[in-house]
């Protein structure tokens, strides 16, 4: 058989052997193992840096809340969100200030806690609830090393600290050397 035959013989052949397939999907199962533990970090660091940004807003609406209601700081979390069934009409009770889903209390693979410290006594005007003097509020992954590796807090000073292994506290370093 001459070099012509054999080309022409391999023309009419059509499709893959099972060799050049196998070959194939070796490949593609070593890009897949390289590339999915980096893809698992990236969203593990996505969640963490939209967690710290959740915190941010949830401490500058609170203080807008302090600012604007004779009320101290929210008596909860779902008091910075918005009314039931949506709208704009801010009050005391649901200002309007953060989105529903945070208010709700878990967001992006983190749960968000809410805690009031030293009650400010009688509600203010128009208000259900009395608020607080201070507050805390952690962000915890909803599961470590899935949805996040560290936890975070943030308290009335506004800085922001982290814990690799437990809940944040006020007595664990702040994020980027300074909150």
């Amino acid at each position: 058989m001459s070099w012509n035959q054999t080309m022409e013989a391999r023309k009419k052949q059509r499709g893959f052997t099972l060799l050049e397939l196998l070959i194939v999907i070796a490949i593609i199962l070593i890009i897949a193992a390289i590339a999915i533990p980096n893809l698992l970090k990236s969203r593990i660091l996505a969640d963490e840096a939209a967690a710290i940004g959740d915190l941010r807003a949830i401490y500058t609406a609170a203080t807008t809340y302090s600012a604007t209601y004779s009320n101290g700081y929210p008596p909860s979390l779902a008091a910075l969100g918005p009314p039931p069934g949506g709208g704009n009409n801010s009050t005391c009770n649901n200002a309007n200030l953060i989105d529903s889903v945070v208010a709700g209390g878990k967001k992006d693979g983190y749960n968000f806690t809410y805690t009031g410290q030293n009650p400010v006594g009688t509600p203010g005007q128009g208000c259900s609830n009395p608020g607080f003097n201070s507050f805390i509020i952690n962000a915890d992954p909803v599961t470590r090393g899935t949805t996040g590796q560290r936890s975070f807090f943030i308290d009335a000073s506004g800085t922001i600290r982290y814990n690799v292994s437990q809940p944040a506290t006020a007595s664990d370093p702040p994020i980027g050397g300074g909150g």
